[in-house]
């Protein structure tokens, strides 16, 4: 009875999670990927790969089922993003300065692993990606000759974007040897997005030129959603009782068509997931000190949507049409780990990664300006009792900005230079059980 009360506890959490998860958004930090998964992996600055104490083996590294024993694991972040941008030097009336409304969010995630045997783990974790979801305020400009009836991109109304991604990450992992494992996850994922105030790039006649190829399906669509189905493969190797290596790696994801938004994204309305792996160590320095050591890429690069330079001579939603011109962004994650006494477990560590967006690709990026390179991070676990603990993560990400010449100069307004800024906290708890 005890155990079907327990089972069913477990589902009623998922369920919640996996509820809950899409209507959260604004989580970025390496590009629009998190600095880690887990509120473990949190603390150490992502440092995850390798480390087998957490239920995110479908988000982290799916050979770590055969090794994680039986544990479940629900946390909540609170997101605590700053974005802005500030034009200058404009001849035609389109200096401007702004702040994104939108501040703080609330970013779920869930994770269960259960030992089959000695030799065979599962588990399944639900976790997220967002891009940022900017809200900038309308009213800023008279891009027409009207006086305060434009933000700052020369749309109407307020001007954000809203990107999630949902990932529920099933995994299986096997022991190939008393020391090493494999392990695999399909990679369920579903995307929603909007954007509003594009209304300048949609083909709206003079003063501006055409942009786009597929006129309404540009701004002001309210949401769209996509499915896509993919991997991620899993390797652990003990190599001594002081020495983990590890290594996670999923293709790109192809994703169905945005069709409400065909006309801004490249491909006809295509946002597929980009190529990543990661590749890392755990050493036991001592017998109460961790350290681990990740390096991760992304390629955002092979992503037309994302990676098409802004400033390319094709109409919007085309197979070469402008994107956010970013580039992959490799990361490097260092946390250490001390054991404090039988209760308490404490995490420091550090995250630093590319800057994906380059200065000829400002203008876009006003939505979605994800240009922070360096976290720090700090956690803790208090044992509540042999099954149960608490754990929590902070992180902070200082202010990082881009600057270059606003892509309206382009086509014909002396619109000057364009800065944009982001600024990144965030602090989360997670209640996890063993049994």
């Amino acid at each position: 009875m005890k155990a079907s009360v327990k089972s069913q506890a477990l589902r009623n959490l998922a369920v919640v999670a996996m509820v809950a998860t899409p209507c959260v958004s604004a989580f970025a930090t390496n590009g629009y990927f998190s600095h880690g998964y887990g509120m473990k992996a949190k603390g150490m600055g992502g440092a995850s790969v390798a480390m087998t104490d957490n239920a995110f083996a479908g988000a982290n590294n799916p050979a770590i089922a055969a090794w994680a024993g039986n544990r479940a694991e629900v946390g909540v972040d609170l997101f605590m993003p700053e974005r802005s941008m500030e034009r200058t030097g404009s001849t035609a009336g389109l200096d401007a300065k702004v702040t994104s409304d939108s501040t703080s969010f609330f970013v779920p995630e869930f994770g269960y692993n259960r030992a089959i045997s000695d030799k065979l783990g599962v588990g399944i974790s639900v976790y997220g990606n967002g891009g940022m979801n900017t809200d900038y305020a309308g009213g800023q400009l008279g891009c027409t000759g009207v006086p305060n009836t434009n933000n700052v991109l020369c749309g109407g109304g307020r001007l954000g974007v809203d990107l999630q991604q949902l990932i529920i990450a099933p995994t299986i992992a096997y022991k190939v040897s008393e020391r090493s494992s494999l392990g695999v996850s399909p990679l369920l994922v579903q995307q929603i997005f909007k954007v509003d105030g594009l209304q300048a790039f949609d083909n709206p006649g003079a003063p501006f030129p055409n942009m786009t190829g597929a006129p309404g399906n540009v701004t002001n669509k309210g949401y769209d959603s996509s499915t896509g189905v993919g991997l991620r493969f899993g390797y652990l190797n003990k190599l001594s009782d002081k020495l983990t290596i590890g290594a996670s790696y999923s293709p790109k994801i192809s994703m169905s068509k945005l069709s409400k938004y065909a006309g801004l994204f490249a491909e006809d309305g295509n946002f597929n997931i980009p190529e990543n792996y990661t590749f890392g160590a755990s050493i036991q320095a001592t017998p109460n000190v961790v350290i681990a050591l990740d390096y991760q890429h992304i390629s955002y690069s092979a992503v037309p949507s994302i990676a098409n330079p802004s400033n390319n001579a094709a109409a919007l939603g085309s197979a070469n049409g402008p994107g956010f011109g970013w580039g992959d962004v490799n990361a490097t994650k260092l946390g250490i780990q001390w054991q404090a006494s039988a209760s308490l477990t404490v995490r420091a560590g550090i995250n630093v990664g590319d800057n994906p967006v380059k200065s000829r690709d400002v203008t876009f990026n006003i939505l979605a300006p994800g240009v922070v390179t360096t976290h720090y991070t700090l956690g803790a676990t208090y044992a509540l009792s042999p099954t149960s603990e608490i754990t929590a993560a902070y992180m902070l990400a200082p202010s990082n900005s881009v600057s270059g010449s606003s892509l309206f100069n382009g086509i014909g307004f002396p619109a000057g230079n364009e800065t944009i800024k982001m600024n990144q906290q965030s602090i989360g708890i997670q209640y996890g059980w063993r049994w």
